[in-house]
């Protein structure tokens, strides 16, 4: 309490019961808090209200009621300028930097008069090098980390009395999130501004900051030390919406006393059990933990704090990601995207757009062009170009072909961030094809993707991939409006409309796959479907089987769902795609194949189904190089080619390699009866001496273990007793799996 004559220090932000509307919505919901100096960070989930905050307090959104103070003196009635001028800097999300101006002219234009100022155009230049190495290059011209540094210095040579942060470190490299966060923890100790960061890095915000306010709905929830967050794992899951709980309200809990470092925690022995308490059997086969697991937000505070100063690896970037992946529920939506190259298909894509709003569909239009035109889209290129791993001046440049390449995969980086999702549609040429349909692949099977394209009637593998893209021939080229054009555009977007219409909730999509029976990948080809089918019908009562045509890209799609975790196990009994990669044939996997098996240890099952063969085109198209070799003609379209005994044994040193990779339950069955149903007595391909150069091949080079087994079954791959040993096989490796599925 402040002695009688005294002034009581005022807060350097006080904000009481303010409320900010948009039309009827009420986004910002009463919120209060105080910060008297330092740090403070206001975390929270998309579509809670941040932003919205940082608006109002910046005057650039009129709050409907409320107090905004800054040391005392009312800003909620005056304009944006007044509110600069009396000691607000706003770093905005996104960074805003303009193309055309290079680094010196932004910072001289931002910066304050006045021989006092403790932020000149040295000291900046002082504190961000890379900026002065690039003063003469335009905006548009710098990586996202260099826009960010451009920002904040911006925002610095106002110096101001608070500086207000939104989002500093989306979008940014590992690397530059740290220096941002260094940054930020060196302005907090010179104590010469007080700082608010609006932040969704939660392990950025808990390091930065002296106190953390989480935002729920529109309201502060609860404002905690950044100690107590970055130790609460479970407080995080209930109200920043890691887990299912996120708008539970429960005491927090204190922060631990374990005075141990970090490394001897990770050595500890921790221990799980399935059942009950008490020792009783689980009815739905949960695990619980019977001592407290390691992570990131159980380790000691002050050593995560240091950590933040101390130049890291990226692994708590991929620790981030894990724990932040954006739930499946909030994945769909009902926002249809129309994305594309703006500055060529403009015309062709506002015309998306319109039959999609005619319809009552929400659209949000993205512009994927690389020429640095102006933009009226809702994403404008340079804020995709930001995704980039080396930041937007990767994508721009004077190199067509890597420019595209390099939106293509910032595309990518970007759709996998979306929430809210109902659907994406694009129409272009083959770059914008290339650009388009890389965001496509980021998005979860199950959201409709229309892509209208002038290469829709070739080869489309390259744009596919293993995603559930929906190609549509533009017939005529995507090149201005006309009877034809017209028509198909319109086909395609009232396709998507339809899909839209169609398309469960997410949450009821969580709900169903929740319940569902775990499932399992299954690869076939033609000559071992009755190996599959006799496998599917007797596992069907247990497990959602899901049959892969081993084709190439059949595998690889096999392979994208068990990384994703929508598979429990894999029986992997037709490898037929590994001959066409070696020999040369038609549905080649690539040098990943069997990575899913090796990097997510799922229990995994495989054969030697089709092995003997390789698959071309008709026979005109089979390479001269083959010729005198054994063929079989399975039909007018598809020409098989028999292995031989030396290229046999280099496609099992290969597979059995790869087996030796993978540190899961692994069972791989040798049919010696014969691979595919034409290898068997009197059949096209018996050849049992090309099978044994493949069966010792595989023996002799898997390095066998308790966990890792060859097997050798006197069948051949289509007969019962091969199907017998496969399921045998399964259940060993799969019953923990099946229980805690």
């Amino acid at each position: 309490m402040a002695k009688p004559g005294q002034a009581t220090p005022r807060a350097a932000l006080a904000i009481d019961d303010l409320h900010v509307y948009y039309g009827e919505a009420h986004v910002v919901q009463g919120v209060s808090l105080t910060l008297d100096a330092g740090v403070m960070s206001v975390v929270g989930r998309n579509g809670m209200g941040k932003s919205t905050l940082c608006n109002a307090i910046t005057g650039l959104k009129e709050a409907r009621s409320g107090s905004i103070r800054l040391h005392g003196r009312e800003l909620s009635r005056l304009e944006p300028h007044q509110i600069h001028k009396a000691g607000v800097a706003y770093v905005p999300q996104g960074r805003r930097v303009w193309p055309s101006l290079s680094v010196d002219e932004h910072l001289r234009l931002a910066a304050a008069s006045g021989h006092d100022a403790a932020w000149t155009l040295d000291r900046v230049y002082q504190t961000f090098p890379r900026l002065y190495e690039r003063r003469t290059n335009g905006g548009s011209q710098l990586s996202g980390g260099e826009q960010q540094m451009l920002a904040i210095s911006r925002g610095l040579l106002a110096n101001p009395r608070l500086l207000v942060m939104d989002e500093p470190t989306e979008g940014l490299a590992p690397v530059i999130v740290d220096q941002v966060a260094e940054m930020l923890l060196q302005l907090g100790r010179e104590g010469d501004m007080a700082i608010l960061v609006i932040e969704q890095n939660i392990g950025v915000a808990t390091s930065v900051s002296d106190t953390v306010a989480i935002m729920v709905n529109g309201r502060i929830n609860r404002i905690l030390d950044a100690n107590v967050l970055a130790a609460d794992r479970d407080l995080q899951q209930r109200l920043l919406g890691v887990g299912r709980h996120a708008d539970d309200l429960a005491e927090a809990e204190p922060p631990s006393s374990d005075s141990r470092t970090a490394a001897e925690l990770l050595a500890e022995v921790y221990v799980v059990s399935r059942g009950e308490e008490g020792g009783a059997p689980s009815a739905s086969g949960a695990i619980r933990t019977l001592s407290q697991l390691p992570n990131r937000w159980h380790l000691p505070a002050s050593s995560l704090r240091a950590d933040t100063i101390a130049e890291r690896a990226p692994k708590p970037e991929a620790l981030a990601s894990k724990v932040f992946d954006i739930p499946l529920a909030e994945r769909f939506g009902k926002t249809a995207y129309v994305a594309g190259t703006f500055d060529t298909k403009g015309p062709e894509l506002r015309f998306i757009a319109d039959c999609l709003k005619k319809r009552g569909i929400a659209v949000r239009t993205i512009d994927l062009s690389t020429s640095q035109k102006p933009s009226r889209a809702d994403v404008t290129p340079l804020q995709v170009a930001g995704y980039h791993p080396q930041g937007s001046s990767a994508v721009f440049g004077e190199d067509r072909g890597r420019s595209v390449a390099a939106m293509a995969e910032a595309f990518g980086r970007f759709m996998a961030t979306q929430r809210g999702i109902g659907g994406l549609i694009s129409a272009g040429g083959s770059g914008g094809t290339s650009i388009a349909t890389a965001g496509m692949r980021a998005l979860p099977i199950g959201v409709p993707k229309v892509m209208i394209s002038t290469v829709a009637s070739g080869d489309t593998r390259a744009y596919v991939g293993v995603s559930d893209i929906n190609m549509f021939h533009s017939v005529t080229d995507v090149q201005g409006l006309n009877l034809i054009s017209e028509r198909v555009l319109a086909n395609a977007a009232h396709a998507l409309a339809g899909m839209l219409a169609g398309l469960p909730g997410g949450e009821d999509m969580a709900r169903a796959r929740a319940s569902a029976r775990p499932t399992v990948g299954i690869t076939m080809f033609g000559v071992t479907t009755p190996c599959v089918q006799a496998l599917q019908k007797s596992l069907e009562r247990d497990y959602d089987c899901l049959v892969f045509h081993a084709t190439g890209t059949g595998g690889m799609a096999m392979e994208e769902l068990a990384r994703s975790g929508l598979l429990t196990g894999i029986l992997d009994v037709t490898t037929t795609e590994v001959a066409d990669m070696l020999v040369g044939g038609v549905f080649p996997c690539d040098e990943t194949r069997f990575g899913a098996a090796i990097d997510t240890r799922l229990p995994w099952v495989g054969s030697c189904g089709a092995l003997d063969m390789v698959n071309f085109g008709p026979r005109d198209t089979v390479p001269e190089r083959f010729n005198g070799r054994q063929f079989v003609f399975h039909n007018p379209s598809v020409t098989l080619m028999r292995t031989t005994p030396e290229e046999n044994r280099a496609i099992g040193e290969w597979i059995g390699a790869r087996i030796n990779m993978m540190e899961g339950p692994v069972r791989f069955l040798i049919p010696e009866g014969g691979v595919s149903i034409l290898d068997k007595p009197g059949a096209a391909f018996f050849d049992p001496a090309a099978d044994k150069a493949l069966f010792d091949a595989i023996e002799g080079t898997v390095r066998q273990t308790a966990r890792r087994q060859v097997l050798r079954v006197n069948a051949n791959i289509n007969d019962p007793a091969f199907t017998d040993a496969l399921l045998g096989a399964f259940a060993a490796v799969a019953s923990p799996a099946r229980r805690s599925a």
